[in-house]
Parts: C-alpha cells; sequence; structure tokens
C-alpha cells in the first residue's frame, strides 16, 4: 500500500474547492460523467489505430444511487488507469494549477466557473463528499487493478485491490449536508440537464438517459425536415413547430456545430431568452449564451455546439476570447445569408413568415450594422391591406414621386393600428400615398435608428396631420366661409375644447374630408412613446402634454348649418361634440369627458 500527501503547494485545496463550488455544486455529476466519456472515447481510440486488440464490449456509463449506504457510484469501461497513472493524474496533474487557482480566485465570487479550467474537476466530487474512492483497471495487458482513497485532506492512500474488468469507478460516499443528491429524481434531473447529448450511452437505474446522436452532430445531407421537427420537440416539447432553421457546421478556423431554430413570435408576452444552449464536445455548458450568439438572435432556439469554448470559463474570459468574437460574427452571417436566401428563393413564402420573422431582422438592423448592410436587400414593410409588401427600394421607387418632402426625402407614411387609425389611412390613400404597417413592439425604435442609418429617408405616422400637410406641411386652402363665418366658428371651438393644450386650425379641405379632424405632433408622440417604454429621457418626456391640433375643415357642409343656428346651447353643444368625435378617434376622450360626451349626444338626438 501506498500512503502520501496530496501534492499542493499551497493550503489546503479542499475547502477551497467546496466554498467555490458551493453556489453551483450539482456541476460535479457532469464533469465526473465528462471524465467516464473521455475515458471511453480513448478506448475507441486506441481501438481505431489498432492499438487496443481487445473485445470493446459494452462501453456504457453507469451512474448508480445507494441510499442505504450513502453512496453515488460513476462507473466506465475505458481506458482505466495504472498505479503510475493514478499518481500523475489524480495526485499530482489535478493540483498543478492549484497555488495559480488559489491565488486568483480566493474570494471570488465566479470561482465555480473555473475549477475545470485547472484540470480540478475530479476534486469537485468533494464538495459533495466526506470520503471518495477510485476503483481502476487499465485498459494495458498484466496490469494490476488499484484503489485510491481520499477523505478530503491532502491524504490518500493507494492500494491494490480486485477488478476484473477495464475501466474506472468512482464512488462516493455523500456528506451530511448534500445528503439532497440521495434523491433519485434529483440525480437524474441533473444527468438529463448536463448529459442528455453525450455521446457514450450513459443509465441511470438501468434506464438510458441520453441520445449519443443527437441531430447537429450529422450531416444536413443526412437530416431530413421531420428530423429536424423532431429534435425541435425533443428540446422543447410543448413549443409550437418552427418557422424553420438554420445547421451550423464549421471546421475552420474555430470548431462550431449546431441547430438554430426561428420560433413563431408575434406578441412581446410570447418572447422568452436563453433558449440557446451551449455544449462543448455534447456536454452541457450553459443557456446563458449572451457573448456568444449575437444579442438580437437571443430569441432564436436551438444548440450550439464547439469544443473551442473551455467547459468552466468566467463570463468575463467569454467577453475576451478570439474564438467566442469569430463564432458571433459567423452567426450572424450565416443568419443573414439564410434569409437572404429565403428572400431571394420564395418571396412569397419569406413574406408569409414576415409576421414572425420581421422582430429578428429590426432587432438586428437596429444593433448589428454588419447585418444591416445585408438585411436591407430583404427587409420588406407590409403595406395596411396585408398583400403588398416593399423593400426600401421598392417603396422608394413607387412612393417616391408623391412622397418626397421639400427636404428631398422619402416620407414613410406608417399606421400602427389600422382600425383606430382607418379614416387617416383612408384619407392618405385618396391622395395616392402608399401606407406600411409598423406594429411591433420593436417599431418605435427601428423607426428613430433607420431614420439616422437610412440616407433621406423621413417616417410620419399617418394621423399625424391631415392628409394635406403629410408630406409638405405647405397645404394652401380655400375656404367658403366668410372671414367673419370662420371668426365665429373658431371661437365656438375655442369656447368648447375640452383641453387646453389644443391648438386649433381652419382650413378649407375637400368637403368629403371629415369635419373636424385630431392630429398629434410626431416629434412629442414618439418622445412619449419612448417614454412610456422606459427610454433615458421618460421622466421627463411623460410629463410633458401631448401637442395636439384640431384642423376644422371649413368646407364641411355641416358648419353652413350651426351657424345658422345662431347663438344657442345646441350651437354649442354641436361643436363641442364634432370636438369630441376627433378626440375620440384618436384615443383622446376618456373619463367624465367621455361620459359627458355619450349624454350629450342622447340629448342632441332628443331635439332633432
Amino acid at each position: 500500500m501506498q500512503k502520501g500527501a496530496i501534492r499542493v503547494q499551497t493550503e489546503n485545496i479542499f475547502p477551497i474547492i467546496k466554498k467555490f463550488l458551493y453556489s453551483d455544486h450539482d456541476i460535479f455529476l457532469r464533469e465526473l460523467v465528462s471524465n467516464a466519456v473521455d475515458a471511453t472515447q480513448k478506448l475507441k481510440t486506441l481501438a481505431s489505430v489498432g492499438e487496443f486488440k481487445g473485445e470493446l464490449g459494452s462501453l456504457d456509463i453507469t451512474v448508480t444511487l445507494d441510499k442505504e449506504k450513502k453512496t453515488i457510484t460513476i462507473a466506465d469501461q475505458g481506458v482505466g488507469m495504472t498505479a503510475e497513472e493514478v499518481d500523475k493524474y489524480i495526485n499530482q496533474v489535478a493540483f498543478s494549477g492549484a497555488e495559480e487557482f488559489v491565488k486568483k480566485y480566493k474570494g471570488q465570487e465566479n470561482g465555480a466557473n473555473i475549477i475545470g479550467h485547472f484540470g480540478l474537476g475530479f476534486y469537485s466530487s468533494f464538495m459533495v463528499s466526506g470520503q471518495v474512492e477510485i476503483f481502476t483497471k487499465s485498459w494495458r495487458p498484466d496490469t494490476q487493478a488499484v484503489r485510491w482513497e481520499c477523505d478530503g485532506s491532502p491524504e490518500y492512500q493507494l492500494e491494490e485491490t480486485e477488478k476484473t474488468s477495464r475501466g474506472t469507478n468512482i464512488v462516493l460516499h455523500i456528506n451530511e449536508e448534500s445528503e439532497e443528491f440521495l434523491d433519485e429524481h434529483r440525480i437524474r434531473t441533473i444527468l438529463e440537464k448536463f448529459c442528455r447529448f453525450l455521446p457514450v450511452p450513459i443509465k441511470f437505474q438501468d434506464q438510458q438517459i441520453n441520445n449519443t446522436t443527437p441531430a447537429w452532430v450529422k450531416k444536413p445531407s443526412e437530416l431530413s425536415k421531420e428530423d429536424y421537427e423532431n429534435f425541435y420537440k425533443e428540446l422543447y416539447p410543448f413549443a409550437e413547430a418552427p418557422l424553420f432553421w438554420i445547421h451550423l457546421n464549421v471546421d475552420y478556423p474555430f470548431n462550431l456545430t449546431g441547430i438554430l431554430y426561428f420560433p413563431k413570435i408575434t406578441k412581446s408576452y410570447e418572447i422568452q431568452k436563453d433558449k440557446i444552449n451551449l455544449y462543448s464536445n455534447q456536454v452541457f455548458v450553459t443557456d446563458e449564451v449572451k457573448n456568444i450568439v449575437p444579442e438580437f438572435l437571443m430569441l432564436l432556439h436551438g444548440v450550439i455546439d464547439s469544443p473551442d469554448i473551455p467547459l468552466n470559463v468566467s463570463r468575463s474570459y467569454l467577453q475576451g476570447d478570439p474564438n467566442v468574437k469569430k463564432i458571433n460574427a459567423h452567426i450572424t452571417k450565416k443568419v443573414a445569408d439564410k434569409l437572404d436566401e429565403m428572400f431571394r428563393t420564395d418571396r412569397k413564402a419569406f413574406e408569409e413568415k414576415w409576421e414572425h420573422i420581421g422582430l429578428f431582422v429590426k432587432y438586428g438592423m437596429m444593433t448589428e450594422d454588419k447585418f444591416l448592410d445585408k438585411a436591407n436587400k430583404f427587409h420588406i414593410m407590409g403595406d395596411v391591406s396585408g398583400t403588398e409588401y416593399y423593400t426600401l427600394e421598392e417603396y422608394r421607387t413607387t412612393a417616391a414621386a408623391l412622397q418626397t418632402n421639400k427636404e428631398n426625402k422619402l416620407v414613410i407614411l406608417y399606421a400602427t393600428n389600422t382600425v383606430q387609425q382607418d379614416s387617416y389611412i383612408k384619407a392618405a390613400q385618396a391622395k395616392g400615398y402608399k401606407v406600411v404597417k409598423l406594429d411591433t413592439l420593436v417599431d418605435a425604435g427601428f423607426i428613430n435608428q433607420m431614420e439616422m442609418k437610412w440616407e433621406n429617408v423621413q417616417f410620419t405616422r399617418v394621423d399625424a396631420d391631415i392628409a394635406d400637410n403629410l408630406i409638405n406641411n405647405e397645404a394652401q386652402t380655400q375656404s367658403v366661409l366668410s372671414e367673419e363665418q370662420e371668426g365665429k366658428l373658431k371661437d365656438l371651438f375655442g369656447q368648447q375644447l375640452p383641453q387646453p393644450n389644443i391648438k386649433v386650425e381652419l382650413k378649407g379641405l375637400n368637403t368629403a374630408e371629415q369635419p373636424v379632424i385630431v392630429t398629434r405632433s410626431e416629434f412629442m408622440r414618439r418622445m412619449k412613446d419612448m417614454a412610456a417604454m422606459g427610454g433615458s429621457m421618460s421622466s421627463w418626456a411623460a410629463g410633458m402634454p401631448d401637442e395636439i391640433t384640431m384642423t376644422v375643415n371649413a368646407n364641411h357642409p355641416i358648419y353652413q348649418q350651426i351657424l345658422k343656428e345662431g347663438n344657442g346651447d345646441r350651437q354649442q353643444k354641436q361643436v363641442r361634440n364634432l370636438a369630441d368625435l376627433a378626440l375620440l378617434s384618436q384615443n383622446l376622450l376618456t373619463g367624465a369627458d367621455l361620459t359627458a360626451f355619450v349624454q350629450r349626444s342622447v340629448e342632441l338626438m332628443g331635439t332633432e
């Protein structure tokens, strides 16, 4: 029997390991199973090159729970170890980085993330164990099986033992503080989280818990549409089928495989981030992929796998890692290329998916300039009827003749609510204008960004002014009323306005236009919309009054009749009702004013 002290050149490492791993201490199972997979894969390699000439037999890795003995055993039938190898890999190599580890990370919260980075993965077992045993026999012929034991102090013992089969069994004697891990459901949950796609069969209580050949490790040519959809169901059993997917398969200048799915997303409450899982050689690492996947694609679902990303690293490490930056850029390019291909090869199908795709595309155009350059070719705007779609250049070609303002900017007219803004849309369309629908949760920000990024483009909501003024605010109109009548009408409206911040204008519009049209300043409305979303100037803008313009169509026949009424209560009520109707069309009539409008309308009908 060999006894000795583990080579640690600093203070006892075990309490430090326990401290650093405490916040995520179920990681021990991932580390030990991953080691077992490595041992198994090494044996396969030895067999493939002819060094191992024996029978491979079953290569299953088993995890066994014994509640009575309070043990968890991880057993593999891989390469195993000789006594010399145990001394080298367990007693020496595992602690070669111990001093650096302690010096660099002592007292930091994120120490758990770099355990494996220093070869300390095996020793994470002491987080939950009062004693750990290793029973191992090497694949090499005529070697003696050995047993290693340690109780969490620097002292260990190594002795010969009886073991007939090749491979390694790690036996964890669970300590009192960690008896939660003696629960079968808990162990199964951890294995399903970390090990569900490992390349070697993992069995727990005689049931295999993993799919050894998930879709992303296969070639796209080997997979059908049904295969991709079935894998999506495996990842997200209760989700609706995805729109489409992108299969990643890169081996230079970095290794990256994976499948990214575009889910159906139309409403803000459906949005769920952290649905992409990061793997390293099929071992689950994290679902926080913020630095690896571009921000605008965080809403995608699926899997990415890269052995070039270390299993256990801090987030600050990820931010500075050159491979991570390359992977991020590659994913952006692949997504842009896929969308461009879909747009070019089947535009109709692309347009049908736009309601869901548009959120990703707009978010990407706002945040990634390289994506913006590509997306300008396939970003589309749907008209309010939902039948026509335009790229920016197509809209420019179609609308520029009528919708270019005096600053030579293309004015893109848009609606955010086609029902509420219907009368404004019809008035704009009557002039030949093209009105698009921009009603998603990112459109307010998108409009502001594109006015800065697109050359000579201005967005104007269709209810920001009367139709005559939407493009150029220079409409010269002729009123049929006399100067005296106009003065009387303006006074009537001024006396009846329910809100002090309304500006009244009289214009001689077409007789078919509404008698009163209420519009809100595009600038101030945008400021208030952004304030409602919690922008940087939210408190200032939210407190500002609406800039409301009430345009009275002096040419509407109703005013000839009202002016004939003479001064009186009915005349004032009619004017007030016309003003209220216009405010109601913009959702600006509420509370007591709305109640009074209803009561007044009933009174007026009774005096007809």
